[in-house]
C-alpha cells in the first residue's frame, strides 16, 4: 500500500496573524495583533499546557482563531506559531479529532486492522485516550500525547516536568501486564523530526518510565505532523533515534 505523505488530516481554520509578546500565566498569552482591534495587544488563550520554550518567544509570529462567547475570559485561541520557517500546532484541543482521522485511514493509521474506536474510555480510576478494537489483536488501549519540542532533528517530549505523563505510561504498562495491548502515541508537530528521544534532562522520571513501558511491552508509535496553511498534514512516521533509549540517556539513570 502507499502511504501518502501530504494527507490532510484536519482543517484548522485561523483568522489573523500576530506577534507573541509574553505569556502572564500557563494558559494565557498576550500578542501584538497590530490594531486589528481598537488596541494592539489581545489576550488569547493557550491550549497546551507544555513551556513552549523555543516557540512561544516574544517577538515570534503566530496565528489566533476568534473564539468570542460569554463564557470565555479571552476572545482569542493561539492556534499555531512560527518556527524554523515552520508553522507548529500549539493547541492541544485538536489532538482527538487529528487521531480520530488518522484511526479512520487504514494506509497511514499506526494501528491496523480497526473495526472501531472509543474516546475518553474509563478504567478503574482513570481513563484513557482511547480503546481500539482490531480484527486480529483484539482490545488496544491508546494514549495520546503531543510532542512540539525538537533538537535538530530530534523530536523530544516533555518540554516540562510531567507527573501526569509517567502515571499515564504506568497505567498502560499495568494494561499490559493484564493481558491487553497498550501503546501510546506521539503527534510529533515539528515536520523537520528525524528521530525521537525522551527528553532526560527534563523529565529523567518521565524517560525512565518511558524505557520500563518499552521494555514491559508497550507499543510506542510517533507520527509527524504539520500544520501548513489552515490543515493538519501527516507527512511520516519516525522511529526512536539510532541506538533507542541507551545511548541517549544519563549513566546514573541505570537505564
Amino acid at each position: 500500500m502507499v502511504v501518502k505523505n501530504n494527507m490532510m488530516l484536519l482543517e484548522i481554520p485561523w483568522n489573523t496573524e500576530g506577534v507573541f509578546v509574553k505569556r502572564p500565566n500557563r494558559f494565557l498569552g498576550i500578542v501584538d495583533i497590530n490594531g486589528l482591534e481598537k488596541t494592539k495587544l489581545v489576550e488569547v488563550h493557550v491550549h497546551d499546557p507544555g513551556r513552549l520554550p523555543d516557540i512561544l518567544t516574544s517577538g515570534n509570529r503566530v496565528r489566533l482563531r476568534y473564539a468570542a462567547s460569554k463564557k470565555r475570559k479571552t476572545r482569542w485561541d493561539l492556534i499555531a506559531a512560527k518556527n524554523n520557517g515552520n508553522w507548529v500546532l500549539v493547541h492541544s484541543g485538536y489532538h482527538r479529532k487529528i487521531c480520530e482521522e488518522l484511526f479512520r485511514k487504514p494506509e497511514i493509521s499506526p494501528f491496523k486492522g480497526i473495526e472501531g474506536f472509543k474516546a475518553e474510555v474509563k478504567l478503574g480510576k482513570s481513563r484513557i485516550d482511547f480503546l481500539l478494537e482490531t480484527n486480529d489483536r483484539g482490545k488496544i488501549w491508546v494514549e495520546v500525547k503531543g510532542c512540539t519540542l525538537a533538537n535538530g532533528k530530534v523530536a523530544s517530549f516533555p518540554d516540562a516536568p510531567t507527573t501526569r505523563g509517567a502515571r499515564h505510561l504506568e497505567e498502560l504498562i499495568a494494561i499490559k501486564d493484564q493481558g491487553d495491548h497498550a501503546a501510546i502515541l506521539f503527534l510529533v508537530f515539528r515536520p523537520e523530526s528525524l528521530c525521537f528521544l525522551p527528553n532526560v534532562d527534563i523529565d529523567p522520571d518521565f524517560s525512565a518510565v518511558f524505557r520500563k513501558a518499552i521494555k514491559c511491552g508497550v507499543e510506542v508509535r510517533f507520527l509527524v505532523l504539520e500544520y501548513a496553511d489552515s490543515g493538519v498534514y501527516y507527512r511520516r512516521e519516525i522511529p526512536l533515534c539510532e541506538g533507542g533509549i541507551r545511548e541517549h540517556t544519563r549513566p546514573q539513570l541505570g537505564l
